[in-house]
């Protein structure tokens, strides 16, 4: 799992049926401890998250694992985050 910011929105009027009913957030992956992003890229928000949010996301299979069946997806926002404390 990352962390990640919600910085914008992706608009998309006809998409995969599986992928109804989701929105999808551009989200930059934060450097470990910082405020850095690492990457940007668009994930399907499972959770409700909104712009400026930090949140959990996942990637790769593991991003399949809440939504329907075969859903094309290589990343999931999992979970909006409180607080981050790195010692």
């Amino acid at each position: 799992m990352h962390v990640a910011k919600v910085i914008g929105n992706v608009v998309a009027t006809r998409k995969d049926e599986s992928l109804v009913g989701f929105s999808l957030l551009v989200i930059e992956i934060q450097k470990p401890g910082t405020d850095q992003a690492q990457s940007q890229l668009v994930a399907v928000d499972t959770v409700g998250a909104g712009a400026g949010d930090l949140v959990l996301v996942s990637l790769g299979g593991a991003a399949r694992v809440n939504l329907p069946h075969n859903a094309p997806v290589d990343a999931t926002i999992v979970g909006v985050i409180d607080t981050v404390v790195v010692v």
